[in-house]
């Protein structure tokens, strides 16, 4: 069964906030096949009303692959970000309005980047609802659009099936967590540490409906807790952490457990068995392999501790889980 993403194209654009989008989910679908996950076919189209190629901000043209009067099924429309103003865009692209109706009418998801938001808004989807847009058309999306819930203070809002993205890396988020509904979360963290080193939210779970962990401004800790991911099948102690960040044990011990809420040893044994429960889950690694990839040389040592985690062997979880999504 194929995921059909419905790309949105209007002139003026910002072509990385459409074309991003597509090269996540593609990257999602090789991963899949590569890893033998279960494979959704990604199926991309590239709409304007009546398939008319439109001029992009960077100057040059996109094609369509369709229009809207084709026939096509969507599991997800993204519309991009527009640069400027986004008024004449609106005013240009009124038939994107009844049909965005239509495709909510018929419960499709939906994200919306920037002042791409404002598609949204024209067709009263987002009325009476959370969104959020780029900073400098707070006010202006607020006055044309007064109904709107506009949060100012976040970078992603979510709706129901609809959701805003304030600027394109917040989008990034946005279009991983859709890569984790279709994929699952391993293929998604793949997706994840590929395209977004630098995203700051690696350290937390990537569904946006997942336990909200702790927050904090710690410059270096954040750091760290996205060095700890990219590093987690390395033996790691929090010695090593430390001296990876220039401080003393003690000193990082202390401002780890401030910032996070939790001790530095017990967020590298929570984060390695969180994700070597995705292995158990998504993959036919042998447990040696999922030990090692988590950060443990030895099946035994790692099953110990796996156990004293949770409750079960890897074996135990591992067949347990499946047994629930396979059963």
């Amino acid at each position: 069964m194929a995921f059909n993403l419905t790309l949105l194209l209007c002139d003026n654009m910002l072509v990385s906030s459409s074309t991003l989008a597509a090269e996540l989910f593609n990257f999602a679908q090789a991963m899949a096949r590569a890893s033998k996950h279960p494979v959704r076919d990604v199926v991309i189209r590239r709409v304007t009303p009546d398939g008319s190629p439109v001029l992009t901000s960077a100057g040059f043209e996109l094609q369509p692959t369709h229009s809207l009067e084709d026939s096509f099924t969507s599991d997800l429309i993204h519309i991009p970000a527009l640069w400027r103003n986004p008024r004449p865009a609106v005013s240009q692209y009124q038939a994107y309005i009844p049909w965005l109706q239509r495709q909510h009418q018929n419960n499709i998801n939906m994200t919306a980047v920037g002042t791409g938001v404002c598609f949204l808004a024209e067709a009263g989807l987002l009325d009476d609802k959370p969104a959020t847009t780029h900073w400098h058309y707070f006010d202006q999306l607020q006055r044309q659009y007064p109904k709107v819930q506009l949060e100012r203070q976040h970078f992603t809002t979510q709706a129901g099936n609809i959701y805003c993205a304030a600027s394109v890396n917040a989008m990034a988020e946005l279009i991983v967590y859709q890569v984790e509904r279709i994929f699952g979360r391993v293929i998604a963290r793949q997706a994840q540490r590929n395209f977004f080193h630098e995203i700051r939210n690696i350290s937390e779970p990537i569904g946006m409906t997942d336990h909200h962990q702790h927050k904090h401004a710690d410059e270096a800790i954040a750091q760290a807790q996205i060095w700890i991911q990219d590093n987690l099948g390395k033996p790691l102690s929090v010695a090593d952490i430390a001296k990876q960040f220039g401080m003393k044990q003690r000193t990082f011990h202390r401002r780890f457990s401030q910032a996070v809420g939790t001790r530095p040893s017990d967020y590298l044994t929570e984060v390695r068995m969180t994700f070597a429960c995705d292995l158990l889950k998504n993959t036919d690694l042998s447990i040696l392999e999922v030990a090692n990839y988590s950060g443990y040389k030895e099946a035994s040592w790692f099953s110990n501790r796996f156990k004293q985690w949770s409750g079960n062997s890897p074996k135990a979880y591992r067949d347990t889980v499946r047994g629930k999504l396979f059963g």
